[in-house]
């Protein structure tokens, strides 16, 4: 096989991952979109404190952490590009303490992904050496056992069994692993446990199917793709012109709206 033939099969193997991770990125952005309308603009939404909105959010960030270490195990990059994750996830945390403490961001899900990227960069020799399937399995059991390490429990996902000591709760270095002080707050939080453990799952994933996923010659959607290829970017600006957009659709409509009502 010719470099230039290589090249082209790249393309198409990961069109698929780009597809998935664009769908991901869009389903994201729709959901902070609802985030802003309901907790920075006062839209009436019972149904977004709800279950419904709970399990949507869940498979956002379920799926893009999973894709996350599935991708790492492919890159030959992995600790530089964890580096500039856990930075920018670092900056946006700066950002929102310093300009919109109401909605500070600390420990966030780009903070996590980089910090995992980090950690198994630097692991993957390790890794590498673990059966796929024992490393997936032992990954998901993890996952779900810890899933509700930061309420106080130890449990099978949302089904608390065993409580844990108080004394592990004690500040904001214990808040990064998944033991957050009562007095912590963050509105996008997502701590090293139980999170590393689903990046593993992907990553071991990769070890199970990498080789059928990469072998798919679907094109993907052209659109996804894009998004897919651009998902940091889209992720680190979304959210200010989301923002910017929803402020100024209220700006422009609040006085047709009153003058429509006035009417009445």
């Amino acid at each position: 096989m010719t470099e230039q033939t290589a090249r082209t099969d790249l393309t198409k193997r990961c069109a698929l991952l780009d597809s998935l991770r664009g769908l991901t990125v869009i389903n994201m952005v729709l959901f902070h979109a609802m985030w802003d309308l309901v907790y920075l603009f006062g839209l009436h939404a019972p149904w977004f404190h709800g279950t419904g909105a709970f399990i949507w959010q869940q498979a956002i960030c379920c799926t893009f952490i999973t894709l996350s270490g599935f991708c790492a195990a492919m890159g030959k990059h992995t600790l530089r590009r964890g580096a500039v994750v856990f930075g920018l996830g670092a900056g946006i945390s700066l950002v929102t303490a310093l300009f919109m403490p109401d909605e500070l961001i600390l420990f966030g899900v780009l903070t996590l992904i980089g910090s995992s990227m980090l950690i198994v960069g630097a692991a993957k020799p390790v890794l590498r050496k673990i059966p796929a399937w024992a490393g997936f399995a032992v990954s998901f059991v993890l996952f779900a056992f810890t899933r509700l390490v930061d309420t106080g429990y130890l449990g099978i996902f949302f089904k608390p069994l065993i409580a844990l000591p108080r004394g592990l709760y004690a500040n904001y270095v214990t808040a990064y692993f998944g033991f957050p002080q009562p007095e912590f707050y963050s509105t996008d939080y997502f701590s090293l446990i139980p999170w590393l453990f689903l990046f593993l799952t992907g990553f071991f994933l990769h070890g199970i199917c990498g080789r059928q996923v990469l072998s798919v010659t679907w094109k993907g959607v052209r659109p996804l793709n894009f998004i897919g290829r651009h998902a940091l970017l889209i992720y680190v600006l979304h959210q200010p012109v989301v923002y910017g957009v929803l402020l100024a659709v209220n700006w422009l409509t609040t006085p047709l709206l009153n003058d429509y009502f006035d009417v009445l």
